[in-house]
């Protein structure tokens, strides 16, 4: 599982999430994200909202319900094995 470094905005402050599956939909970018490799840590969203070709990419949780519910099918699909409470 890889893990990776975000920065927080505006925190100056950095927090670890390991990355449990990517996609794209629509031409959207998500990640589900965890901070734990336990399997029943809480889980995000992460929608990349960087444009094309930016050095940095820059993500936001998804909160939109009706984006969260959609994108959340699909990572259930995708990780066989998991079920991700909404």
């Amino acid at each position: 599982m890889e893990k990776i470094n975000f920065a927080l905005a505006g925190e100056g402050e950095t927090a670890e999430f390991y990355v449990l599956e990517q996609t794209r939909i629509a031409g959207n970018s998500y990640l589900l994200v965890t901070e734990t490799e336990d399997e029943d840590g809480n889980a995000w969203i992460l929608k990349d909202l960087s444009a094309d070709g930016e050095a940095d990419a820059l993500y936001e949780i998804v909160e939109d319900d009706g984006e969260l519910e959609a994108v959340s099918r699909v990572f259930e699909e995708m990780l066989e094995d998991v079920e991700i409470e909404r």
